[in-house]
């Protein structure tokens, strides 16, 4: 287990104000406006997480929430059988970093690393969970496939009175749309 730095001073974050939407679906996912630059995401389990455009107090940037979606999604696909070998109170930690590229506004490189301890394993036992945990997290980690392959991404401006689309930027458009 590696150690964390010891942390000198903590402010809690705003209270996550509660959604103005009521989730049709358990899966569905959206944002609301909550101030200035700052959005709150839902989800329709009732979790919640702040999300803003800077360096605001305990919020997360969309980029951010990206590389912790890659990490917390190679965790949990390797998570089950990492736990049938090492105990199912093992520690990991899993770290992903990329910088920005702000001239094309996308992020060129991700890089993970998975912190595990196998020091009680011999190390062929060690080599094979290895092997098993980067081949669960190719196989199992939807996010990371994702970002692999390249994703389609649609848009659709809808006015929120009428519900009528204003814009759609998707392959076919649809009917009485008009761009903006």
């Amino acid at each position: 287990m590696t150690s964390t730095p010891d942390v000198l001073a903590f402010s809690a974050p705003a209270p996550t104000p509660l959604p103005s939407h009521a989730p049709t679906q358990r899966d569905e996912l959206w944002v609301e406006r909550a101030g200035n630059r700052q959005y709150t995401a839902y989800n329709g389990r009732g979790g919640a997480i702040n999300v803003d455009g800077g360096p605001g107090d305990g919020a997360f940037t969309p980029g951010e929430l990206l590389k912790l979606a890659l990490a917390a999604c190679a965790g949990l696909s390797s998570d089950v059988s990492l736990a049938r070998r090492l105990g199912d109170d093992f520690d990991a930690i899993v770290h992903v970093e990329g910088a920005a590229d702000r001239d094309e506004e996308h992020y060129p490189q991700l890089n993970e690393r998975f912190e595990i301890d196998l020091s009680a394993l011999a190390p062929d036992a060690a080599e094979r969970l290895i092997a098993l945990a980067a081949r669960s997290i190719d196989r199992n980690c939807t996010v990371g496939r994702t970002l692999k392959a390249g994703s389609k991404v649609d848009l659709e401006i809808v006015d929120a009175a009428s519900g009528r689309v204003l814009f759609t930027d998707a392959s076919e458009a649809a009917p009485n749309s008009e761009t903006i």
